[in-house]
Parts: C-alpha cells; sequence; structure tokens
C-alpha cells in the first residue's frame, strides 16, 4: 500500500512518518510540505492513501483534496489538523478519517489498522467502483471525528430538522445534513425510508406490530425502540415485507 504525507511540520511529518512505518505495512512513497507540489506529483504517480494536514502553503488540504476528489483513481484521504473545525469539511469530501493534533500513539494505531482493512477489501475487488467500494460503509460523526462504519451497524435513523440523527447498537451520530440526503447514502437493499422522519435497517427488525389506522410499528432487535411506518409508507412496506 503506497501512501504520501503531506505537512509543512517538519517534527510533526518526522512523528507521523514513524507511527506509519511502525506500525503498518504501507510504504511511504513521498513526502511534502507544499499543496501544489502534492498534484504535479499526483499527475504522474498513483497512490493508495494521502495523509494530509489541511494548513499548507500553496493550496490548502481542503482544497487540494476537493481536486484529488476528481481523479479516476482516488486514494484514501486522511486529514490532519490542529483544528476541530475543520471537521465537517472534511466527512462532506468523504475523508477516511479525521486526526488531531498532537497525535495519540493508541488513535493514530487503530486509524492505520482500519485504513489496511479498508484497503484490503478494496483490492480484493479490483473491478469495482469508487461508489460500490464505499457501498459497505458509511462516515459518521462523532465528537467532531469521523468514524467509518460498517453499513450493517446502523440500526435507524431519525430526522430532526435539518439534521440526521443516527443510531447503532451502543452509539448516537449527528450528523450535518437532512434525513432525505442521508437515505441516498445508504443501499435501498438494506435501508427502508418507512416514515418521513425514519430510515430502518430491514436487517434489525425484529417484530412487525400492528398499529393504529392500519399502520405497524416496529421493534427493533436489541434496542428498546419502535419506529414507525406511516401511512404513505404502508402498501411499498408490505410488498417489501412480502406482508
Amino acid at each position: 500500500m503506497k501512501v504520501i504525507i503531506v505537512e509543512d511540520e517538519f517534527l510533526a511529518q518526522q512523528e507521523l512518518s514513524w507511527l506509519i512505518k511502525n506500525h503498518s505495512g504501507m510504504e511511504i512513497v513521498a513526502s511534502f510540505d507544499d499543496g501544489m507540489d502534492v498534484l504535479k506529483y499526483l499527475q504522474h504517480h498513483e497512490v493508495d492513501a494521502i495523509f494530509l494536514d489541511i494548513n499548507i502553503p500553496s493550496l490548502d488540504g481542503v482544497l487540494l483534496a476537493q481536486n484529488i476528489s476528481k481523479f479516476a483513481h482516488r486514494p484514501f484521504i486522511v486529514f490532519i489538523t490542529a483544528w476541530k473545525e475543520h471537521a465537517v469539511e472534511a466527512f462532506e469530501l468523504e475523508a477516511f478519517d479525521y486526526i488531531l493534533k498532537p497525535y495519540q500513539e493508541s488513535r493514530i494505531i487503530g486509524m492505520l489498522q482500519k485504513l489496511e482493512a479498508a484497503y484490503q477489501q478494496q483490492t480484493s475487488q479490483p473491478a469495482a467502483s469508487h461508489e460500490n467500494r464505499d457501498a459497505t460503509t458509511i462516515n459518521l460523526i462523532k465528537d467532531e471525528r469521523i468514524i467509518v462504519t460498517d453499513i450493517n451497524d446502523i440500526y435507524y435513523a431519525e430526522a430532526h430538522e435539518k439534521m440526521t440523527f443516527v443510531y447503532t447498537r451502543r452509539e448516537s451520530y449527528v450528523m450535518p445534513m437532512n434525513i432525505t440526503e442521508f437515505c441516498s447514502r445508504l443501499p435501498e437493499s438494506h435501508f427502508f425510508r418507512c416514515h418521513r422522519s425514519y430510515v430502518v435497517n430491514l436487517s434489525k427488525i425484529r417484530e412487525i406490530e400492528p398499529w393504529f389506522n392500519n399502520t405497524y410499528i416496529l421493534r427493533l432487535r436489541d434496542l428498546d425502540f419502535q419506529v414507525p411506518v406511516s401511512r404513505s409508507k404502508v402498501k411499498e412496506f408490505r410488498q417489501l415485507m412480502r406482508l
């Protein structure tokens, strides 16, 4: 797995390089301290991941990532910054992860392990497109960190005005988007928009209980919560569940 580091602070660059070399099998093929130099390099070289500081000269990390996102070969991007304020921007650019400085070794090790696993999954399906690569995972935000989450870990999501609350078995996440946009990132084969305010993971339904006006309440495995099916969605739900 070939990676590059983009970091204009020499000591931070050296520390990250040491952590990558000692806690992963990744090959660091180049290091840069300037955004324009990175773009020139990527015109002639392909890499599998980029560890990208946001505050770098010439072309900042966010603009650089926006350019890289248009490449036919899109490497994984791990943002590095001393500022928490960029987390939402990183999420919108579908960054793999978001690391805050000063580095915590255990946090870096965990990220490297997940990154190598994601790369192995990608290379085991060489014909898959970028969209298919991402079909089994989704980026969720927790405490201004991006958490790469298995799609099947999501039980349901609930609309809260312009935000969407997402629930797994043990965690909850607040996404900076409406539920319609969030649903567009989920595979239709696994999730159903059962109500204007709810989307549910079909594999997590434990019990379908008839409710008033010929609607349903869905009880989920492992969670003490009931998800409603609205009247406008009942027919589609019945067909989907073969009721």
